[in-house]
């Protein structure tokens, strides 16, 4: 199946009937947006997170418990080399590290996709020091009652987690693994992509029928992937604003993270290109010559707008879809959370089913149960 990607661009838009017959029922949701599709997938973004600290085992198998589909870990690398779940590389926002006087010295300022930042980073400490840390609640609208309880995981650990457990009403759950800053990684010496494929081969999970989806912002990381193994892939594409009349703002201001608008290996060899690009025929087409899906932030299907006083206005659906599905690729927006108020009004439901409407074929979220829901009762 992936192999298909490696052709031409004609020959992969000739092939997609071929390409739909391989379809993992189990797995991969979705279909052309005329059509009626498959329910939509449950991807725990993070785990649980709106329960459990994210990123833990713990909110992992509440994930899985609520009837997931899929466990998001999003993962960086140790001074030894290890995969381990944390949202990104510095970790005093989603650790206790910053109470450890041991790990005083370890604080330090690196360049991260263009920002200069200063905390602690887990790739100047070995996995068994970070398993000496504990895992706090990000978000400070959220419940901090089990800070500082759980360790931060591996790779290894949340895969063997995910095949030891089913959910309540008996499915299989995947893994939808994020490398986060491939870039970053490869210049501290670490080759991300192998090592992602080293463990789904142990894993037994390094091919197309696995219970796998691997995700990235960056193209060649995707791509290098893609020439090594069949696991599905998915090109996330993010930006850094919403305009007032709703159209996306790809332009980042000197000093911040460029990656918020431009796949950040683009970047860095001269590219011009942001993610406005992947919104284009000619990017979708691009897409699919190495991935199976693509997943954008939520305003690039279906937008809003503000007025001076504030008042939102969710615009009508845009083309991404339809352009999506047209190049046979699965679409997984980004995210949905019942704190983010500006698609619902408070009707979490009615905003699932909207993005049901328009076509999407899975959803990344942080309340599993909500989302579960929604698909339930989505006509």
């Amino acid at each position: 199946m992936k192999n298909l990607k490696l052709v031409s661009v004609t020959i992969v838009t000739l092939m997609l009937g071929l390409n739909s017959c391989h379809k993992i029922d189990d797995f991969v949701g979705g279909g052309p947006s005329e059509e009626k599709q498959d329910k939509p997938l449950v991807i725990a973004h993070r785990g649980a997170q709106s329960i459990y600290p994210e990123h833990t085992l713990e909110a992992y198998a509440k994930a899985i418990e609520l009837e997931a589909d899929f466990i998001e870990p999003d993962l960086v690398m140790t001074k030894d080399g290890a995969l381990v779940a944390r949202h990104e590389p510095f970790i005093s926002g989603t650790t206790n590290v910053a109470d450890l006087p041991e790990y005083a010295h370890l604080k330090t300022t690196k360049n991260l996709d263009g920002k200069e930042i200063t905390d602690w980073f887990v790739s100047d400490f070995t996995l068994e020091e970070i398993k000496t840390l504990k895992a706090k609640q990000a978000r400070s609208d959220r419940s901090n009652q089990f800070d500082n309880l759980y360790s931060i995981p591996t790779i290894q650990e949340i895969i063997a987690l995910a095949k030891s457990r089913k959910t309540t009403s008996g499915k299989v759950v995947g893994i939808y693994p994020e490398m986060k800053h491939p870039y970053f990684h490869s210049q501290l010496g670490y080759n991300f992509e192998d090592a992602l494929l080293e463990v789904l081969e142990k894993a037994g999970w390094n091919s197309y029928d696995a219970p796998v989806f691997v995700q990235c912002f960056e193209v060649a990381p995707l791509q290098y992937i893609n020439t090594k193994s069949t696991v599905k892939l998915v090109q996330l594409i993010s930006t850094y604003n919403v305009n007032t009349d709703g159209s996306l703002d790809f332009n980042v201001p000197e000093g911040d993270f460029i990656s918020y608008a431009a796949p950040f290996d683009f970047y860095v060899n001269g590219d011009l290109r942001t993610y406005e690009f992947f919104t284009t025929e000619e990017g979708m087409r691009y897409t699919a010559n190495y991935a199976d899906g693509i997943g954008p932030w939520k305003p690039f299907i279906i937008s809003f707008a503000k007025d001076t006083e504030g008042n939102i206005t969710v615009l009508p659906e845009t083309d991404f879809i339809s352009l999506a599905h047209k190049y046979d690729l699965k679409v997984h927006p980004y995210t949905f959370r019942n704190e983010d108020v500006k698609w619902s009004n408070g009707n979490h439901e009615s905003e699932y089913h909207m993005f049901f409407d328009a076509g999407v074929d899975g959803v990344f979220t942080d309340y599993t149960d909500e989302a579960v829901k929604a698909v339930a009762t989505w006509k």
